[in-house]
């Protein structure tokens, strides 16, 4: 896939109030200071449109990017930065869970986690939880330049391991650098495929009522 155009669209805390156009949508979601926007900006060939911050916790919206009038990319708020209040993040945890328990057109939460570091327990938990509501998603492993090849294939080791410990098979991996460029195709041509798998059950799905939960994501 070859992104042509790729527009900044609407934030908001209440997803209610997101885009219904029935389009595909794909979120991308991690740890703070995971290079989620350094990512974004990679892979759809723009230097601004998800901003960058040196400052952890700094998007706290949920960010809609229309992708070649075709599909969604959702820049969703971090989790797990221990700077921010208890106050905001049981609120970015009501954001998170409400985004994913009641959006029918999300097909697939891309979870982003430094390859820099061995497994981190708050990493599994949101996967355990996204696994635990039937939502799919795949693990993008990002700053992979910032590691020796060995270095690297050391800590994804380390991670298929541990999460095979829980579940009976991996997801969808992929390996990233915003700096290289190292998996935008990879990653660009999986949404394409899913695309093309749910293009005519989209239309079907939006008009279905939203799950509602109580569960907090953590």
């Amino acid at each position: 896939m070859k992104i042509k155009k790729a527009e900044f669209l609407i934030s908001n805390t209440d997803v209610s109030k997101a885009p219904q156009e029935p389009l595909p949508e794909y979120a991308f979601i991690g740890r703070s200071n995971v290079g989620k926007s350094s990512l974004i900006n990679m892979l759809t060939n723009q230097k601004k449109l998800a901003k960058t911050s040196g400052t952890p916790g700094k998007t706290q919206l949920i960010n809609h990017f229309k992708i070649n009038d075709d599909w969604y990319l959702v820049d969703l708020p971090g989790y797990g930065y221990a700077k921010t209040s208890k106050s905001s993040r049981k609120k970015f945890q009501k954001l998170i869970t409400d985004y994913f328990t009641k959006r029918r057109n999300m097909v697939n939460a891309f979870v982003l986690v430094d390859a820099r570091h061995e497994p981190q327990k708050i990493d599994m938990a949101f996967m355990r939880w996204l696994g635990e509501h039937g939502i799919p998603f795949s693990i993008v492993f990002t700053k992979a330049d910032k590691l020796s090849s060995n270095e690297l294939g050391k800590n994804l080791r380390k991670y298929k391991m541990k999460f095979l410990q829980e579940w009976q098979s991996l997801p969808k991996t992929f390996t990233t650098s915003a700096t290289s460029k190292l998996g935008k195709d990879d990653i660009l041509n999986y949404i394409e495929q899913l695309n093309e798998m749910v293009k005519d059950e989209i239309p079907k799905l939006m008009q279905k009522p939203a799950n509602k939960t109580n569960n907090n994501a953590e």
